[in-house]
């Protein structure tokens, strides 16, 4: 499907499955040679990164592990500027390597302040790991190690993001098209 109409919203392919699959497995290939020898604890923001998280552990093959927080911060197509954790995580992160997972990194405030808070678990090291990225959107002074796109300040959807909890099932990824 070139275009798809969500809701109230026109959307058209801006990345095709196999280009997502691909990108995964690099970055995947990037994350087994800089972990080799270590047991990193991915842990997977719900609910955008489900169905890359899903993907990325299927391409890693060193030993890992992963757990999954509920983060909120978007509203419709827009961010709210503050972040709300819905459940977080029970693991013990002493001394474990760390893995943030997440779909996409706009503000980089999600990722901050996560960052922040396992920090405060005494983990040997935390690193991130994102789908999506918007350089010229991010406001944060945060690192992020692996990142399969980077992309415009447009408003996107599918493979794991939504838009009002609507197509996240979507094998692609889609922009908004202007009115």
């Amino acid at each position: 499907m070139e275009t798809v109409r969500i809701k109230d919203k026109e959307f058209r392919v801006s990345i095709p499955a196999e280009k997502i699959q691909e990108r995964v497995k690099a970055v995947a290939e990037q994350i087994n040679r800089d972990m080799e020898g270590k047991n990193p604890l991915l842990i997977a923001v719900l609910n955008g990164a489900f169905m890359f998280a899903a993907d990325l552990m299927r391409n890693i093959t060193i030993p890992c592990e992963i757990s999954f927080v509920k983060l909120a911060s978007y509203q419709g197509t827009t961010t709210t500027g503050t972040v709300k954790e819905v459940f977080g995580i029970n693991e013990d992160l002493q001394g474990r390597t760390i893995i943030i997972v997440e779909d996409i990194v706009d503000t980089g405030l999600t990722i901050k302040r996560m960052v922040e808070t396992l920090g405060t678990r005494n983990p040997e090291s935390i690193h991130v790991c994102t789908l999506l990225v918007k350089p010229g959107n991010v406001r944060e002074d945060i690192n992020v190690e692996y990142v399969a796109f980077e992309i415009p300040n447009d408003f996107i959807l599918g493979y794991g993001l939504d838009y009002d909890q609507q197509g996240r099932n979507l094998p692609e990824i889609y922009t908004i098209v202007k009115d």
